[in-house]
């Protein structure tokens, strides 16, 4: 494959935490985010006003913004175009999976595949645009390339997630999810995974609140990387083989020392990696072998998971390197939208 056919693969995300802080309303964005509303279609602003609260408000708008913004980017197409697809849902529709696409009406082809995920404030997407994978004459290697990310945070619920473990013990928690965890999942939360995921707590005397802690950023790394796999599928954590799918002997990455403090690479076998690359997927009791897959700290708080699969020649995929995401501010995200308008 020659260096002009190498495909582009974009990570990205919207930090809104910050964004329109005097909004405490969510119909408020009308006028507040009237920029940023101007550039998405009708549907997007009557889909994100539906949001009770201003929170879910702004991570549904900068999901609609960054989904515009990677097609755009990617397959240099101009936003305008996007805009005024013949589609009254805008660009975007959902495929047989009910996964969003976006289908170029010229060609009839998936320029990018995307996908997105949002929590706490933080939104983020993977798109990969420019992959052409082998033509073999079997239909799974016309799929071309599957993605999927997820965001979890450990303190968003941190007092719910207390309150219930001390009310009902962290067996019972672990239980409460147990329709979409693999059974071994669930007997290495209840009973391994202090003792095989080194550095969850502190090595000398440990509070209870600390215990908790290290198992709940256990938790919620599962959490991640189930969501990230089942995402590229296309399906969702109510698939019917979802008990079949486990994590063997997961761990979660360490913390960063802050939300702007990449995480380091280093080497991702530690007990202090930042970042974790090497993850045992079993199948139906196999080896899952065609999947790449990252999980990376993002300050003390926030982790997301990557994954990407070329079903058609599973190398491709296995030989991108999932870096670190580039955060985008929305300054300029809407300046390129407005610049690309022709």
């Amino acid at each position: 494959m020659s260096s002009t056919e190498q495909p582009t693969l974009a990570q990205w995300i919207l930090d809104t935490r910050a964004w329109f802080p005097e909004v405490s309303a969510t119909q408020q964005l009308e006028t507040h985010a009237s920029r940023a509303f101007s550039l998405l279609p009708p549907s997007s602003r009557t889909a994100i006003l539906r949001y009770y609260h201003p929170r879910d408000a702004k991570m549904a708008l900068a999901s609609a913004l960054l989904k515009h913004y990677a097609v755009a980017r990617l397959s240099h197409t101009s936003w305008s175009q996007l805009l005024a697809a013949n589609n009254p849902d805008g660009a975007f529709t959902r495929d047989a999976r009910t996964k969003p696409v976006y289908i170029d009406p010229a060609t009839g082809t998936q320029p990018v595949a995307f996908n997105v995920s949002h929590q706490a404030g933080i939104v983020a997407i993977i798109a990969v645009a420019g992959y052409h994978p082998p033509s073999t004459g079997e239909a799974q290697a016309e799929v071309g390339v599957e993605v999927g990310v997820d965001v979890v945070c450990t303190s968003e619920r941190r007092a719910r997630d207390h309150a219930m473990i001390a009310r009902d013990g962290w067996p019972a928690f672990v239980d409460m999810h147990g329709d979409v965890f693999a059974p071994g999942e669930v007997r290495y939360l209840k009973h391994r995974v202090l003792s095989t995921a080194a550095g969850l707590v502190p090595a000398s005397a440990p509070t209870a609140e600390q215990v908790v802690d290290g198992k709940l950023r256990a938790f919620y790394a599962l959490w991640a990387l189930r969501e990230a796999y089942v995402k590229l599928t296309g399906e969702a954590l109510l698939a019917e083989w979802l008990r079949e799918l486990e994590f063997v002997d997961f761990r979660p990455p360490r913390p960063t020392a802050a939300w702007e403090v990449p995480a380091q690479e280093g080497d991702g076998e530690r007990e202090d990696a930042e970042v974790i690359r090497r993850v045992d997927i079993r199948f139906k009791g196999e080896k899952v072998e065609d999947v790449n897959m990252c999980l990376r700290s993002m300050g003390p708080d926030y982790m997301i998971a990557t994954a990407v699969r070329t079903p058609g020649r599973k190398e491709d995929g296995l030989g991108w390197s999932l870096g670190p995401y580039e955060l985008l501010s929305l300054e300029e995200v809407l300046d390129f939208a407005e610049s690309s308008r022709w």
